[in-house]
Parts: structure tokens; C-alpha cells; sequence
């Protein structure tokens, strides 16, 4: 069965990190959580930037996901990670129990520009050790079919499967250009699917969305998405978790007594290495 649009979400411009602007469609009010994804940011920093970022900070509960469409970031994080992603690199860091980490620009001659998407992780594995995993435009394949041609992140797609793998909530994370009028995907059903747009108008079963705007799509094994060749977006899908969520800030665990364990934790110099 196809898959429709149920709802649109605009992304909302706001401050972010040091001197970073973000397009916010998950993690905001109206939409805070969509099980398993609790956020999703388009981020934007000129090329003159000068000391804008994301320094150091904490995460804790979740798993936080980077792909660059254009300039260069450096990771950096307690567990001894570090390197620069650029155009069509991705990362895919396991907080776990914990870590602290930053990604700054790396002056590259052109703007910033890319994604980042937290994906929640179940209750049993929200204190497993950190991960990192760092996934070169070179390892990530790029997929062709009836009218489309993707780069696959995460999931499988015509028998090819992406570079990130034993993820809890089984992914699909894929950058999608359109090369003919229209393309069908299949998506896991039950799984929770959204579009995003990158480029170009685009629509599903008739109901059209702009770039910056998030399409999240009913229940079903796959999607047909019309428009012009060169329209690209990325299409998400993940199981639900359905568990309760207690968030605050950068963690995000599931009663209020855990997060405020892991804010008396953080208080008390023991978030790194928890008792």
C-alpha cells in the first residue's frame, strides 16, 4: 500500500549552538518527539563564519546523526573520536551513557550546510557504552532506480544496504535526487517514514511540499514521489520505540528520575563515568 502525506511541518529558523542558524521541523512546539526521531535540524553557516559552532556539550540517552551537503565540520568527543567530514560524509555517534563532544566548521571556501537528526534510543540500551561511527561519501553507495538515484546512509534499498549498521531502531537514512518525473521507494511498514525536502517542489499521491518543509507519511510498504528530475529530498524511516520519553536539554532518558540522575551526575564531575 502507498504511503500518503498525514502531516506537514515547516521548519522553524532559531539560534543554535554559537552563531548558527537551524531550520528546526523536529524538536519544536507542535512537534516535539516523532518516535523514534526527536529532532531534526538543517544547519546553515556562512563561510565567513567566525567562531560559530557547536562546542563542547553533552549528550546522554540518544544517538545524534550528521551529513554535510556543503563545507567541512570537525568532530571532536571524550572517548578519543575525531576527524572532518565534508559533502556527502555522514556520522553516527552512539551517546549511550554518555559523552561530551563538539563539531566546529573547518574553513573549506564555501557555506556550511547539512543536517542533523537525533534518533532515541530504547530504555535497555540508553547507558550502553558511546559509539562512533564515521562514514566517508566513499562508503556510502550510491543506488540507482526507476526514476531516482540515492546515496544510502543507513537501511537497505535494491539489494544494496548503507554503511551504518545495529542500529535499535533498524534505519533508513537516504539523500534522494530525483532523475526522472516520479519514483517509488519502499519503505518498512510500521515503520515511522518522513520526507524532507532539499530541492525543488515535490509531491505524494497529489499533495505537494517545498524545500524545509518535513512530510510525514502514514503507514505503508512504500511511497511514490512526483516532480521535476533534479528535485532532491531525504526520506527517514525508523521503528517506533514506544516508550516514555523524559527530555531535558541534551538528555533524553525515560522517567524524570533518570534524568535527574544524569543531571546530578553531570553536577558531580561522574557523567563520563557513571556508577
Amino acid at each position: 500500500m502507498n504511503r500518503k502525506i498525514k502531516t506537514l511541518f515547516e521548519a522553524v529558523a532559531m539560534a543554535e549552538g554559537q552563531g548558527v542558524t537551524v531550520h528546526r521541523s523536529i524538536g519544536r512546539k507542535g512537534l516535539m518527539n516523532l518516535d523514534p526521531f526527536l529532532l531534526l535540524d538543517e544547519m546553515e553557516l556562512p563561510k565567513d563564519s567566525r567562531g560559530a559552532g557547536f562546542p563542547e556539550h553533552p549528550h546522554r540517552g540518544f544517538e545524534t546523526v550528521t551529513y554535510m551537503l556543503s563545507g567541512k565540520m570537525r568532530h571532536g568527543d571524550t572517548s578519543g573520536n575525531s576527524g572532518v567530514i565534508g559533502p556527502g560524509d555522514a556520522q553516527w555517534m552512539t551517546a549511550g551513557r554518555g559523552i561530551v563532544h563538539s563539531e566546529m566548521p573547518v574553513a573549506s571556501g564555501e557555506d556550511v550546510r547539512g543536517f542533523q537528526l537525533w534518533v532515541n534510543l530504547p530504555g535497555a540500551k540508553k547507558m550502553i557504552p558511546p559509539r562512533y561511527q564515521d562514514v566517508s561519501k566513499n562508503e556510502i553507495p550510491t543506488v540507482s532506480g526507476d526514476g531516482y538515484e540515492a546515496h544510502l546512509i543507513a537501511g537497505e534499498l535494491n539489494s544494496h544496504e548503507g554503511p551504518v549498521r545495529d542500529i535499535a531502531v533498524k534505519p533508513f537514512y537516504g539523500d534522494i535526487t530525483l532523475t526522472g518525473e516520479e519514483a517509488t521507494l519502499p519503505v518498512p511498514k510500521g515503520h515511522t517514514a518522513f520526507l524532507y525536502g532539499i530541492q525543488g517542489g515535490l509531491s505524494v499521491e497529489g499533495q505537494s511540499f517545498p524545500t524545509r518543509t518535513l512530510a510525514i507519511l502514514s503507514d505503508g510498504d512504500s511511497v511514490t514521489v512526483k516532480g521535476r528530475p533534479g528535485a532532491r529530498f531525504l526520506m527517514i524511516a525508523g521503528a517506533p520505540i514506544g516508550e516514555p520519553i523524559a527530555r531535558y536539554g541534551p538528555f533524553v532518558m525515560t522517567t524524570r528520575e533518570e534524568i535527574l540522575n544524569t543531571l546530578e551526575d553531570w553536577g558531580k564531575g561522574r557523567f563520563l563515568n557513571p556508577n
